[in-house]
């Protein structure tokens, strides 16, 4: 027997393995899927609602808590629904469901987070004992919101477009079909 054919190579070379983790790290993650003012938006959200929470959990006694547990509440969902929209955006789990769908749920949550996080803040910044991590959740509570809303406003800013775009074209087949019928019918 020759040593030839027992000791062939074990492993074949493919251009897929020749790369280093990162890369395959960056397969997964595509950040092409939102603009850059919306990324750049959607990151700010997830940071600021994390401080947020992080800076709302480090009180350690109140007087009114039913303001700062409603923050707690509100900041933490907000995290992680803002996580939640980062993945479907940023993963494959994006190809797997339906795009109008995701933007449409990703509009939906924003404005609501907008809303309930700066109604949060308003009723933790009433009832606050005036300490400095309250202060700074706060502060983050409220910048947070203003992120939120403005996501908001650019999605819907986006969404008008598309209607206008899209109106001409419907407009010119109603048009099309009433030069089609009869005048004296």
């Amino acid at each position: 027997m020759e040593n030839g054919a027992v000791y062939r190579p074990t492993t074949e070379v493919h251009p897929g393995t020749a790369r280093d983790p990162r890369s395959r790290l960056a397969a997964c993650c595509f950040l092409g899927r939102l603009k850059w003012p919306r990324r750049t938006l959607k990151i700010l959200q997830l940071l600021l609602s994390l401080l947020a929470f992080v800076c709302e959990e480090v009180v350690s006694q109140c007087t009114l808590c039913g303001g700062l547990y409603f923050f707690e509440f509100v900041s933490c969902s907000a995290f992680l629904l803002s996580l939640l929209m980062l993945v479907v955006y940023f993963t494959p789990v994006y190809d797997r469901v339906d795009a109008v769908k995701v933007k449409a749920s990703d509009f939906y949550i924003t404005v609501a987070i907008a809303c309930v996080f700066l109604l949060a803040s308003i009723i933790f910044v009433s009832t606050h004992d005036k300490t400095s991590a309250e202060v700074a959740a706060i502060v983050f509570g409220f910048l947070a919101s203003f992120m939120f809303l403005g996501d908001f406003f650019i999605m819907l800013y986006e969404k008008r477009q598309e209607s206008q775009l899209t109106k001409p074209e419907t407009a010119v087949g109603a048009a099309a079909a009433a030069l089609t019928e009869p005048l004296n019918v």
